[in-house]
């Protein structure tokens, strides 16, 4: 059982306790106050009194448990990024570049280059190859939109070749494939190949599901803040984001 799980049902057992308590509570007063043809007053201070001790105590073991569930969560994890990414590798073209611009992730971590596409990657695989990481993160698709020219077939046909040609180089690496980023609207409205990247996308997407292999859904972790003058590429700030989203997926 979870610590929220337990946490529920402790709040729970309290809740029922003192709701027992008060009924008991009452019931004597109200029997008290029948025998005794008293102020009916003095059994409804007894009563309140009863209900805000009980309260009072609710409270205070709620805060206690809440206290100690997020001792035992930083004591969890307090890896840093570097650490997490030990046994993982990043690889792609100029954005995942920005992991080891800024100093996100090792050199060791990180297997990219500028400009890089799905076509010509001995280079990058054999690289790969020598680390050996035991989980990779593809992260291509830009340049592909626009040498592809719309084309999500041949995207999807280069992507394939390149899976093929790494479960063949590095068998026991576990392939994570991300989705292509989102551009801003302005470079959508500059460059309308990038209005396909959508399709693109989805296409991705069917493609991991037949072949099993996970895909690492970013879509949602863009907003303007994060991208740098182009559109395209993004301010440090960034990296820390995508690197926990890949994380959490391969559960590193």
């Amino acid at each position: 059982m979870d610590n929220k799980s337990k946490r529920i049902m402790v709040i729970a057992g309290l809740a029922l306790a003192a709701v027992l308590t008060v009924v008991i509570i009452s019931v004597e007063a109200v029997g008290s106050l029948t025998r005794k043809k008293v102020d009916t007053s003095e059994g409804l201070e007894i009563i309140k009194q009863a209900e805000a001790a009980e309260v009072t105590v609710i409270e205070t073991k709620i805060q206690n448990l809440e206290e100690q569930e997020k001792k035992e969560a930083e004591a969890e994890d307090t890896r840093s990024i570097k650490e997490i990414f030990a046994t993982a590798a990043v690889m792609g073209d100029s954005i995942t570049a920005g992991f080891t611009e800024y100093d996100i992730l090792n050199a060791s971590s990180v297997v990219a280059e500028i400009g890089a596409g799905l076509e010509g990657l001995e280079g990058q695989i054999g690289k790969l190859k020598e680390l050996n990481p035991q989980v990779v993160f593809l992260s291509y698709g830009m340049n592909d939109i626009l040498s592809t020219q719309g084309d999500v077939d041949a995207f999807i046909d280069k992507y394939k070749s390149v899976i093929k040609q790494m479960q063949k180089e590095v068998p026991n690496t576990k392939i994570f494939i991300n989705s292509i980023f989102p551009v801003s609207q302005q470079e959508r409205e500059r460059e309308p190949l990038f209005q396909e990247l959508d399709a693109y996308n989805e296409a991705l997407r069917e493609m991991c599901d037949r072949q099993q292999i996970a895909y690492v859904d970013n879509t949602e972790l863009v907003s303007d803040r994060y991208y740098e003058e182009d559109g395209v590429h993004f301010k440090p700030d960034f990296y820390p984001v995508w690197a926990k989203r890949m994380a959490e997926v391969a559960s590193l």
